[in-house]
């Protein structure tokens, strides 16, 4: 199969273009800034300034290129912008980005390239209308990501606030270079924002000689911002000695005016590594809201790029400090001393990890919530609750390569549910979190996500806003390891008391209808009465029994919370009992089994709350025989994993596992390990959502886990070039992928060939060297280029093309000096072949000499490639070897004489070919016009035939009779019969009771009654379903036989048949939910799926006899009747009209369509009834006819003719006189040993002509003839419309038939589905049909029941889950009875019926298919044919499923109410006594595997005598028939 490579290129249009299934936008040139506003995104680069939607859609984007006309006074000098197309000579450089809001403006500030300040206000709606432009400076004046710039306010004296810019410039040690601009030293300025403040707009003017502040060294700044009036600016000190850097608070209150704001100046130092110097500020973000001014900060404790981390400051300010001398800043130049800042200390680090560069800090609820960028391309999601304790942390975005995320991310203020990520050519547009990827309640909480709701109206995870009007559950405003907790006290009086704990925050609905159901299999009565009720968040149950088993107690606990249903399974175990040494793994033990660890020992728990804490600090108490982790090979992966890794350590014997991890409180991952010798094992590295280090132990049997290793996880390779590009199809072409992380790469693939291919690696990692594989014979072929990563497949971005081989055509040999000098010509081709992929001997007398590639020269037609033998004292070579790649050619020296004898050989050449062409051409013309006209025949004849079809297309009626009288529904106990027996009709008969028997209620023998019994303990039933399950000796077919029988004989009490079926279904999903759970239900490989099945048929037959039977009659009828409007082939039973193109005859000649006068014998003496018109065509045989007869007979008169078809013989009136039709006679046509059936065309009867119908008791025939298909060869001895394969010459009578394409008779299909499709329709529809607005109740149960097990096995995928319910329903009942209407009608199903209701059946199962159909022409045609429909049909089928999910639960008494009518309805209906006496077959059969089972299970030793006394009972039994 060829795979088509991804595109290569993307054309830009225009100079950005935006990424609409990314939510991305991208454009040209490194981003400098980016400002959002309420509605719009506003992007500035080098040379082009972008307005976006605030869904990254461009609105438009303008040139920050014009001309600058230059002067002599510098004042003088102007830019003005120009457009794309036109001249221009300077560029402004933006450098200041600020959206005003009430004004509606853009402060667009930075210098030209004379290093000139320029500022500009825009219009906020259209970025193109300048409204006002000035050459100031405002900012600094070269592009500086350590400059900052934000509007701030500052309160008046007369209680009014004005806005202006602080601007924080970037200064160094060394002074500015000189420019033709003035550059001041100032370090931090205030710049007006509109004209009326003094000095105009953008002056920096103040009221007073203080307007700025100036620093005493280097300053870089980080961020700034401003809270209730204090201004807050960071910055880096970096230090040339040896102190480091310096991380730089300042405070600064606006009030008054700009000289009171800088002289309100004052200081701090941040500390993270114990003093004030030492770690750098690389990004923050203030936290919005709280009585506390709290900030975050991404810090490199060394420097550098890895070595990062977030923490938590407290910097609100100390008013009591008041304003001191600065060393490192200063507002006045004075003499005063410098005074040492305040150091302020973090509260918490919050996360430890390499490469953080970007921070972003929102509050939500009680928490706040971080979004931290990393150098590698991660948008990372952590959220802290009040008590600064963190949740795990969440990926929300995952670049495949190593783009670094730049520290301005912003939020959407749109919906505030997006958050922009920046990256130098790109910024993407991510949502806050991944609720919608949550399909559970429990995978919602479990997220820890403050963002995310489980809304019980939807069962969706999403946000709260979209869950308005519903009652939701989220995670509450501390952060908790488990939705559910318990523990279990026991007070002085031994009264054990269980406490559930729930962690959720709640809808004020959901809190009002909070409860807790406690259960246990061992007593129906666990809780005592007197427990006090449950009052959210907190149920409490006192135990009937004041002592919990040895083994434990298994509890089941259901929590209500409004709608929305928690189901918590507990093991209680008697605290008591935990004992050992004290290690970890038995401390976690007893907490987690609701205890209290103290003292080294576990006891029964107190009324505080458990905390797991208590273990941590036990985890370091290891032995000496310990296992110890030396190495891991290879330990740096991308993040797609590895396969095969080598994990090398002392004492590994007894690891089973191993364990990764980011974070000891977040879920780990752990993977099996094989080849383990103690000293080194393997395993499997898995695929991770992110990138960075992850901590390594191993498992031992006992859940402690050892050592302490990292593996690194990194981005995918990817590969950018591959040379050479192409290959010749010979194969083993040598090849150099360039690209990046391509280390990780274990395999190369070509779509050519879907195998890997070896590869080898260069030394610095960045090239991948491979050979080429072999390609069949093509000409030019395209191959994409895959690597293989772990267990994911990547495409390259370009691909190989491949071309033929090489063609070398000669070579000369020229001897200079000591030396041979070869030239070997070969074909120009696109190969690009050079000479160090050839490798080439000179051959004479069998010896071998290499020559050495020198050069290639190359001609529009020829290349030739340059070598010499060294030192030889050969002079000519009369034959070469040339090996490239895995192949090798031989060229011989070109020989003379071979060409002196060409003329002598091709001389006579030209005279034959004259006299063949003289006698040609007299064949010629004799030939010509008998082809002619054969060819003008044949083409007329398929011209008819298409021509015939399109008419026939367009002309399709569905007027098919749809009055079809009575319908002939089946009785329930036949219909029940023929689904549980579908092909052993002697059980059919033996189970179902007689007319007169089935009012009757029989009495159980003895034996039948005792083995009744046994069979109505759930215990007993289940172990002996698995113990015959397990025998190899007991086939499919004896499951099926089983499971109807044990229907039959539970007929009379559904309920516990629902409960049986139920067990034995959780006991199948547990086997298949390792393995394939996908598969579960597909195929009736055991019992239960039979038994399903069964269930199905008995609890949906009141719905198919009210709502789907009379759809299933008409669709049926309506095939038969469109079938016969055509031929149909008597022997073969293919038809013209058809759905299925196995059963289609398109070999029939032509025909017409005739309508004959029936008349009807009646009595001896010669009188016939009325006329009866029936309809038939010229090409039916007798026996055709006669059907036809009596079919118009019984749709006329509404019930069937007197005389069967075997006892009828008809004759066709012809001068006169009445003539026998028969099936075959004396003048049939016979080929050679096989005879053609009679037709009307062969009796020559017309249009309008009169049958006689006759009945051969009343008038036997001269010469009685039977039904030939009661002959057992039949199909041999005889045909109709379909030729035998026999030679043409052989017939009676030869003729001309006409040419038949099989294609061209293919839109009888279409008209066939045409005709019918409504009645299909219909069909499908009464199926998925609501009526009274709810689904029938099985289904309903059903599927609950599906969904409880699916939450239960924690089964994430949703296709899994509507997998399991269209296995369960649509292919195990609804196909069954599309494709078997005889199972719930009195009628007979032909062989062609079945093919055209298979088409059917197949369509309705595609319509609850997942998978999309990929057709193409070569598609089949059962396929094609509904290929339309289905889209529209699987969203029906969606919305059914949905619907079915929303009504509310049937409750258990609802359902059992249902079962209990529906077993008293068909009451006495089955010969129980019969079912029992063949159950007891198999348990004769295998009674020594039955009680070996249930010894194993444990049950009971009752059950098992009883089981002997059964057997005793039926082998005492001398008079018991088992016929």
């Amino acid at each position: 199969m060829i795979l088509l490579p991804g595109l290569l290129f993307v054309l830009w249009g225009e100079l950005a273009r935006c990424l609409e299934k990314d939510e991305g936008f991208e454009f040209h040139g490194d981003l400098r800034h980016i400002a959002v506003t309420n509605r719009m995104v506003y992007i500035s680069t080098k040379e082009r300034l972008y307005q976006l939607d605030h869904d990254l859609s461009l609105i438009r984007s303008v040139s920050q290129r014009g001309i600058l006309t230059f002067a002599e006074i510098v004042d003088d000098v102007q830019f003005h912008r120009v457009s794309d197309a036109d001249k221009w000579n300077a560029t402004f450089s933006i450098n200041v980005l600020l959206p005003l809001d009430e004004s509606e403006t853009l402060i667009s500030c930075g210098a030209t390239d004379n290093e000139c300040g320029y500022c500009e206000l825009l219009d906020l709606k259209n970025i193109s209308n300048v409204l006002y432009r000035e050459h100031i400076l405002v900012g600094p004046p070269w592009s500086s990501s350590k400059s900052i710039a934000f509007l701030v306010d500052v309160k008046t004296h007369h209680a009014s606030t004005e806005s202006y810019i602080l601007a924080a410039i970037q200064q160094f040690d060394q002074p500015a270079k000189k420019t033709s601009c003035l550059i001041g030293s100032d370090v931090v300025k205030l710049h007006n924002t509109n004209n009326k403040q003094n000095g105009g707009v953008f002056s920096p003017a103040g009221q007073h000689s203080t307007n700025s502040i100036e620093s005493k060294g280097s300053v870089e700044f980080v961020d700034g911002f401003q809270v209730d009036f204090v201004i807050y600016l960071f910055s880096n000190l970096p230090s040339s000695g040896d102190k480091g850097n310096k991380v730089r608070l300042l405070w600064l209150e606006g009030k008054n005016n700009k000289m009171t704001t800088f002289s309100s100046l004052r200081g701090a130092t941040l500390s993270v590594s114990g003093g004030g110097a030492g770690g750098r500020l690389v990004a923050s973000s203030v936290i919005p809201g709280g009585p506390q001014v709290l900030w975050s900060g991404v810090f490199s404790m060394d420097g550098g790029p890895t070595n990062t981390e977030l923490v938590l400051f407290d910097i609100s300010l100390d008013l009591s400090l008041g304003s001191l001398v600065d060393p490192d800043f200063s507002v006045a130049k004075g003499t005063n001393k410098p005074q040492t800042p305040k150091i302020l200390k973090p509260k918490m680090v919050l996360l430890r990890q390499n490469y953080l560069t970007a921070v972003l800090a929102v509050r939500h609820k009680a928490w706040m919530v971080f979004f931290i960028g990393t150098g590698d391309g991660q948008l990372i999601k952590l959220a802290v609750d009040k008590n600064y304790d963190t949740t795990c942390t969440r990926v929300l975005y995952r670049a495949d390569d190593d783009r670094r995320v730049l520290p301005k991310l912003r939020l959407d203020r749109v919906d505030d549910k997006h958050v922009y990520i920046p990256f130098q050519n790109q910024v993407k547009r991510v949502p806050v979190s991944k609720c919608s990827t949550y399909t559970t309640v429990e995978e919602c909480w479990s997220a820890q996500d403050p963002h995310c709701v489980w809304c019980s109206s939807i069962r969706r995870c999403t946000f709260e806003e979209e869950c308005q009007g519903s009652e939701w559950l989220s995670i509450p405003d501390v952060s908790q390891q488990k939705m559910v907790s318990y523990k279990v006290v026991k007070d002085r009086t031994d009264q054990i008391t269980l406490t559930i704990q729930t962690h959720v925050t709640a809808s004020q609905d959901s809190l009002s209808n909070f409860a807790c159901q406690f259960s246990s299999k061992l007593s129906s009565e666990f809780c005592r009465r007197e427990s006090p009720p449950p009052q959210f968040p907190q149920c409490s149950c006192i135990l009937t029994n004041g002592q919990i088993p040895a083994g434990g107690l298994n509890v089941t606990v259901r929590i209500r919370l409004g709608t929305t249903q928690l189901l918590e399974k507990l093991m209680l175990t008697n605290c008591n009992d935990i004992q050992g040494p004290p290690t970890y793994v038995l401390c976690h033990r007893c907490v987690e089994a609701g205890c209290d660890w103290s003292m080294g020992g576990c006891s029964w728990a107190n009324q505080g709350a458990a905390n797991d804490s208590v273990c941590q600090m036990m985890v370091s108490g290891m032995n000496f025989y310990s296992p110890e982790i030396i190495s891991i090979s290879p330990s740096i992966v991308s993040f797609y994993g590895r396969n095969h890794v080598v994990l090398s350590g002392r004492n590994l014997d007894g690891v089973t596992r191993v364990r990764l991890h980011a974070d000891t409180t977040c879920n780990p991952q752990e993977s099996p390990v094989w080849n383990n010798t103690g000293v080194n094992l393997t395993f499997h590295i898995p695929s991770a959502d992110n990138k960075g280090v992850v901590k390594v132990c191993v498992l031992l049997p006992d859940g402690s886990c050892h050592g302490n290793a990292e593996i690194t996880y990194q981005s995918s390779p990817s590969c950018t070039n591959i040379v050479p590009n192409s290959s010749w199809i010979s194969g083993k072409r040598t090849i150099t992928i360039t690209g990046s992380h391509l280390e990780f790469v274990e395999g190369v693939l070509h779509s050519s060939a879907m195998q890997d291919v070896r590869s080898t690696r260069d030394n610095c990692y960045k090239n991948l060297i491979y050979d080429t594989p072999a390609l069949d014979n093509v000409d030019i072929f395209q191959s994409g280029v895959f690597v293989r990563v772990a267990n994911e497949t990547l495409t390259c971005s370009t691909t190989i093309t491949y071309y033929p081989d090489p063609e070398f055509t000669s070579f000369t040999s020229t001897r200079i000096g000591d030396d041979v000098r070869i030239t070997i010509q070969k074909k120009a081709d696109k190969l690009e072949i050079i000479p160090a992929e050839l490798m080439v001997w000179g051959v004479q007398e069998g010896k071998q000499y290499p020559c050495i590639m020198e050069e290639k020269e190359t001609s529009v037609e020829t290349e030739f490639f340059i070598c010499e033998i060294r030192m030889t004292p050969i002079a000519k070579f009369q034959q070469l070897k040339i090996n490239y790649g895995n192949k090798t050619v031989t060229l011989n020296i070109k020989s003379f004489p071979l060409f002196a004898l060409i003329p002598i050989v091709l001389l006579p050449i030209p005279c034959i070919v004259v006299l063949v062409v003289i006698v040609y051409r007299r064949k010629q013309k004799k030939l010509t016009a008998k082809i002619k006209k054969v060819m003008d025949d044949m083409e007329l004849n398929i011209r008819n035939d298409i021509r015939q079809g399109f008419v026939d297309l367009q002309t399709e009626k569905a007027d098919l009779m749809e009055n079809v009288g009575a319908i002939p529904f089946l009785d329930y106990k036949h219909f029940a019969s023929r689904i549980f027996f579908p092909e052993i009709e002697s059980l059919m008969a033996l189970c179902i009771k007689d007319i007169d028997q089935d009012v009757l209620q029989v009495q159980l023998d003895e034996c039948c009654q005792g083995l009744s019994k046994l069979i109505q303990n759930k215990v007993f039933l289940t172990s002996m379903v698995h113990a015959l399950e397990e025998q190899k000796s007991f086939t499919i077919k004896d499951k099926c036989v089983f499971a109807s029988l044990l229907t039959v004989t539970l007929h009379n009490n559904l309920w516990y048949l629902t409960e049986v079926m139920e067990a034995l279904l959780k006991d199948l999903m547990q086997q298949s939910s390792s393995s394939q759970p996908k598969l579960l239900l597909r195929r009736t490989e055991s019992i239960v799926e039979k038994l399903l099945t069964n269930w199905m048929s008995i609890c949906l037959y009141g719905f198919l006899r009210e709502s789907v039977g009379q759809h299933l009659f008409l669709m049926v009828s309506a095939l038969t009747q469109q079938t016969a409007r055509g031929p149909v082939d008597c022997v073969t039973e293919k038809a013209l009209y058809t759905l299925s193109e196995d059963w289609l005859l398109w070999q029939a000649q032509d025909y017409s369509s005739l309508k004959l006068k029936v008349l009807f014998a009646v009595g001896s003496n010669g009188e016939v009834s009325e006329p009866l018109e029936v309809n038939a065509l010229s090409c039916d045989s007798i026996e055709q006819v006669k059907e036809k007869i009596l079919s118009t007979f019984k749709s006329k008169f509404g019930f069937a003719y007197s005389t069967t078809l075997g006892n009828l013989c008809i004759e066709y009136e012809k001068n006169g006189s009445f003539v026998p039709l028969k099936e075959v006679d004396g003048s049939s046509e016979v080929i050679g040993e096989v005879t053609m059936l009679n037709t009307l065309k062969h009796y020559m009867v017309p249009d309008g002509a009169t049958i006689k119908v006759l009945s051969t008791k009343t008038h036997p025939p001269l010469s009685p003839q039977g039904s030939l298909k009661d002959d057992e060869n039949f199909s041999g001895k005889y045909f109709h419309l379909i030729d035998p394969d026999v030679d043409t010459d052989q017939r009676k009578n030869p003729e001309v038939k006409k040419f038949k394409l099989k294609e061209v008779h293919l839109t009888k299909l279409l008209s066939t589905k045409v005709a019918v499709h409504s009645f299909v329709e219909n069909l499908f529809r009464s199926i998925w049909g609501m009526p009274k607005g709810r689904a029938p109740h099985a289904v309903k149960f059903f599927f609950d029941f599906l969904d409880t097990q699916a939450d239960n096995m924690k089964i994430m995928d949703p296709d899994v889950l509507h997998i399991w319910k269209t296995n369960s329903l649509p292919l195990r009942f609804w196909v069954n009875i599309i494709k078997n209407p005889q199972f719930v009608f009195d009628m007979e199903k032909t062989p062609h019926l079945d093919g055209c209701l298979s088409v059917i059946a197949q369509a309705f199962m595609d319509s609850f298919s997942l998978s999309e159909l990929q057709l193409g022409k070569h598609a089949p045609t059962n396929k094609l044919l509904y290929a339309k429909d289905i889209p529209k049909f699987k969203q029906e089928v969606r919305g059914y499923y949905k619907q079915i999910r929303d009504h509310p639960l049937i409750t258990v008494p609802e359902f059992k109410e249902f079962l209990q009518e529906s077993s008293e309805k068909h009451e006495n209906k089955f010969n129980e006594a019969a079912a029992l006496r063949e159950l007891y077959r198999f348990v004769q059969k295998y009674f020594t595997e039955i009680v070996e089972k249930l010894d194993q299970n444990g049950t009971p030793s009752e059950l098992t005598e009883q089981l002997h006394h059964v057997k005793k009972l039926f082998d005492g039994l001398k008079s018991c028939s088992w016929n």
